[in-house]
């Protein structure tokens, strides 16, 4: 398992999506998008594909770590080798945690082929508020998708994989076809393979693959603002050393990703979280007010692809708490199936949610205080007094002021 070297070697953009290459030693790696691509010989397209490739390679590279990363199909100045490099080290915290990996000050070194970046434009007018809106189908894409609704008519969805819910969710909201992006990314089977032969495996920051490559779709779609629905709860880690599952949706990396697109163009589509201000309590707040996704949404990762939720798992438990604070036993169960607050073999898992002498569970899950105070008020039914934390309102965040206004109706 011991390779020195991870090299990316190229990429290609062709009609029907774009590929990588990357090597280990002996071993050849092509991932491949499937989308519809204009025909082009657009620059910014080709460099906006490159640094796709760059997060893309990171579930490759973790297989066995290499101390070198060498790239040779694309520019890299020391301003973007650190920030790729705090990306893997805290993007893969989890996969290191789980892995019992320490990794050093330098872990890897990334040696491009060359250094200088080219002075890139872009050319279309940003002057009217047009949105792509990432959607995965649970209930925070959805309380984004009814934010904007008056904005309907100018905004794309946007959807990686074959996901049933993701695209329930978007035609629920209203979203034709030709405004739903639907894309096939393809992991190769080489990789597969290595996973059984031994070679490392884990989590990897998915949330920044979802910010690399709907850069580039809402550049070929001419979108003024990318739209996530990043809740203020993903800043809190998982461990007490400070791990954190969701680091690639926190405050932090909005934060460096927006300042790695300025520096390719201070003109290309803004990137940020539109539910940033609010707490996970308070989207499942304004979520319960839109009963017609009930039957169709769905953030089960186990459950993904058949659809369900597998009532096993934490995120199906942390999910059920939020809803419950709001919503009657029937309602739930005809969601669930079960009351998930009475199964005994999901007991460690509540004790994991709620209690920070433990470490939380790693999924996109709340934090600790938004947990206990969903099972104080569902304990305290239906005479609770309204906790603080429902009207909270984060001002560490990156919403543009014409749509603050969408949160604080």
């Amino acid at each position: 398992m011991k390779h020195e070297r991870f090299i990316y070697h190229s990429y290609e953009i062709t009609a029907d999506g774009f590929s990588f290459r990357f090597t280990m030693d002996e071993y050849e790696f092509t991932p491949q998008w499937k989308c519809d691509i204009p025909e082009t010989d657009d620059l910014m397209l080709h460099e906006l594909v490159f640094n796709l490739g760059l997060v893309e390679l990171i579930s490759y590279w973790k297989s066995a770590c290499p101390p070198i990363v060498e790239v040779r199909c694309g520019s890299l100045d020391d301003w973007q080798i650190n920030w790729w490099k705090k990306l893997y080290l805290n993007g893969l915290g989890e996969f290191f945690y789980i892995n019992n990996i320490t990794p050093a000050d330098d872990f890897m070194t990334i040696i491009p082929t060359q250094q200088h970046r080219p002075k890139l434009t872009v050319n279309y007018p940003l002057s009217t508020i047009n949105c792509l809106t990432p959607v995965g189908g649970g209930k925070d894409s959805i309380v984004t998708l009814e934010l904007l609704k008056e904005y309907h008519e100018n905004n794309h969805c946007y959807i990686i994989g074959n996901i049933q819910r993701a695209y329930d969710t978007a035609k629920t909201a209203g979203y034709s076809d030709d405004r739903i992006i639907r894309v096939s990314r393809t992991i190769d089977p080489v990789l597969l393979e290595l996973n059984k032969k031994g070679y490392l495996n884990g989590h990897t920051p998915f949330s920044a693959i979802v910010a690399f490559s709907s850069l580039v779709f809402a550049y070929i779609t001419g979108k003024k603002y990318i739209v996530l629905s990043n809740e203020s709860s993903a800043n809190e880690g998982n461990t007490d050393s400070g791990v954190n599952h969701q680091y690639s949706k926190s405050t932090e990396f909005e934060r460096d990703f927006r300042e790695y697109v300025s520096r390719i163009s201070p003109d290309l589509p803004e990137y940020f979280s539109l539910l940033r201000p609010l707490n996970e309590l308070q989207i499942t707040e304004r979520f319960v007010q839109f009963p017609k996704y009930f039957p169709i949404f769905q953030s089960c990762n186990a459950g993904t692809k058949t659809n369900t939720w597998c009532r096993k798992c934490a995120k199906c438990l942390y999910v059920y708490i939020m809803l419950a604070a709001f919503l009657d036993d029937e309602t739930l169960i005809s969601i669930f199936g079960e009351n998930l607050l009475e199964n005994p073999e999901l007991s460690d898992i509540l004790t994991a949610l709620k209690n920070p002498d433990y470490d939380k569970p790693f999924e996109c899950v709340g934090t600790r205080e938004e947990v206990n105070t969903a099972l104080d008020m569902i304990s305290g039914k239906p005479n609770y007094p309204r906790p603080g934390l429902l009207d909270c309102f984060n001002d560490d965040n990156f919403v543009p002021k014409e749509l603050i206004k969408l949160l604080k109706g």
